[in-house]
Order: C-alpha cells, then structure tokens, then sequence
C-alpha cells in the first residue's frame, strides 16, 4: 500500500488544500481511488497538469475578476441614515480672540484627517492676520456645511463652491491649498506658535 499526499495550491478559485489519500495499487481497482476522492482527483488532476506545465492563466486577470464587484446603479440607499444636524448660527458679541481661539481649535478637529491638515496649517498662516469680517466667513465656511468632504473638494477647486462661501477667504484657502512653495504638509503644526510674541 503506498501511500499519495497531494497538495493543491489553486490560482482559480480552489482552495489552498492538503489530503492524504491511501492508494492500492491492486490489478482490481486499477490505479483508481474508491469512493468520494475519485471526484476530488479528477477536478484537481487537470489543474496540477497545468500548474506544472506551467499553464496558468495570469495573475492580472483573476486579481481583476476576484477584487472587481462592479458599479451599483440601482442602489436605493435606504439604508443610509442623514443624521439633522442644527443650523448653524454666528456667535455675535464673542470677543475676537476667543473667536480666533476658537477657529484654531475647530480648524484642527475635523471629520477627516485631510481638512484637518489643510485647515490647521491655512490657520496657523492666516487666522492672525484676518479681519473680524474675515473670520466670521471662514467661521461660516468650516461651521456650516455638514459634509467636511464638500469644504475640501472646493479648496481643492475639484467642485464649484456655493455663492454663500464663494468669497475672498475662500479665495485665500484655494491659494493656500496650491502649495507653490511645495511645503511638505504630513501632520497639524504643533500649537507653540500661539506662544510666540508677533
């Protein structure tokens, strides 16, 4: 009795599989394993053959065909759940270095590291030098949309902004997301330069 370990390693869809299968090498079966394993070696047999002739077919096409789940139209999203947020309102009366605190503070919490980035720095260059008209735009800009996604695809000039936020400090920010000085922006700035004496 001999004894035939197969290993199956499958580049089309078969599992990554191991058996130990006893074969009798008896003139009454001929060669053939009895019961359910003749199935099992009659599917993978094929697939060992080419593997070592070397006939596969390309690791570009079944990576394409397994990770591509394609486009859905039809979704309904009814299972998505808009969350009322409250309008937003202007804080009048707040003294002006409270506000530009403030500003900082919400320049760095936002819903998503790239605002985050982005807005920090633009704040850390701007915020000190803007007008309290100035800083009650830029407030309205990055209080007022719910959708953080939005303040960063106007900045980046990939949507067209609404008339309400179309406005100089706008303007500024898209400047500023430019980078002409091909500054190199990973993380927030660390808050000591609210320290130093301007």
């Amino acid at each position: 009795m001999a004894l035939l370990f197969l290993s199956v390693v499958s580049f089309d869809g078969w599992a990554i599989d191991s058996y130990n299968l006893n074969r009798k090498s008896s003139p009454r079966t001929n060669g053939v394993i009895p019961g359910r394993s003749v199935m099992f070696i009659s599917a993978v047999l094929p697939r060992i053959r080419s593997f070592a002739s070397g006939r596969l077919p390309s690791l570009y096409s079944i990576t394409a065909r397994r990770t591509y789940r394609g486009d859905a139209p039809e979704d309904s999203e009814k299972d998505m759940i808009e969350i009322p947020l409250p309008p937003w309102e202007e804080r009048l009366n707040e003294p002006i270095d409270r506000k530009r605190a403030r500003l900082v503070y919400e320049s760095r919490k936002r819903g998503m590291l790239e605002n985050g980035i982005l807005l920090s720095l633009f704040a850390k260059e701007h915020l000190n030098t803007m007008s309290e008209a100035q800083l009650s735009l830029y407030d309205r800009m990055i209080n007022e949309p719910s959708n953080d996604w939005d303040i960063y695809y106007w900045a980046t000039g990939a949507k067209t902004p609404p008339d309400v936020f179309n406005n100089e400090v706008l303007e500024l920010l898209k400047e500023f997301t430019k980078n002409r000085n091909m500054e190199q922006r990973l993380r927030q700035p660390d808050l000591e330069y609210l320290l130093e004496k301007s």
